[in-house]
C-alpha cells in the first residue's frame, strides 16, 4: 500500500504519539519513514528604530534548525527501535503546511501522517490548523492520527 511515509512533527506530546503510530504503520507495511519538521522565518518585532543585525537573525534561524532537528531525531530513535528505515528533513518554510506538502512531494512520499491537533479557539477560527490546511491542499493521501 504505502512504501514511504512522511511523518510531520512539531515536537509536542501529541505529535510524538502520532509518530509512534506512524512508525507502527510503516513497520506493518514494510515502508520507510521520513520525519519532517518545518522551521518558520523568524518574526521580528521592530520598535524604537531597532533593526536586528544579520548575525542576530542567523542565530535565530540556526537555533530553530537545531530544535527542529532534535524533534526529528526523536522520531528517528523510535524508527530505529522498531527497525524501520528512516531519514529526516528540517527546512525553513513560509508556513508549516506548505513545508510539509513540499517535503512530501520532493521525497516522493506516498502518504503524510500527522497528528490532529492544532490551534484552538479564536486563533483556529482565524488562522486554521496546520492539519486542516494540509488536508485541504495535499494531493497525496493524509492520515490524521487522534
Amino acid at each position: 500500500m504505502f512504501k514511504h511515509i512522511l511523518i510531520s512533527t512539531d515536537g509536542s506530546p501529541i505529535s510524538n504519539k502520532a509518530a509512534r503510530a506512524g512508525i507502527a504503520l510503516a513497520k506493518a507495511l514494510g515502508a520507510k519513514v521520513t520525519a519532517y519538521c518545518a522551521i518558520e522565518e523568524p518574526q521580528m518585532v521592530y520598535g524604537e528604530g531597532y533593526f536586528p543585525t544579520q548575525t542576530v537573525i542567523d542565530g535565530f534561524v540556526r537555533r530553530a534548525r537545531e530544535i527542529g532537528q532534535k524533534r526529528a531525531d526523536v522520531i528517528g530513535k523510535m524508527a530505529k527501535a522498531a527497525g524501520v528505515p528512516f531519514t529526516s528533513v528540517v527546512t525553513k518554510a513560509y508556513s508549516p503546511y506548505e513545508g510539509i506538502i513540499d517535503a512530501a512531494k520532493k521525497r516522493k512520499c506516498d502518504v503524510i501522517f500527522m497528528a490532529s491537533h492544532g490551534r484552538r479557539g479564536f486563533s483556529k477560527l482565524i488562522m486554521g490548523s496546520v492539519t486542516q490546511k494540509v488536508l485541504s491542499h495535499s494531493r497525496i493521501p493524509v492520515v490524521v492520527y487522534r
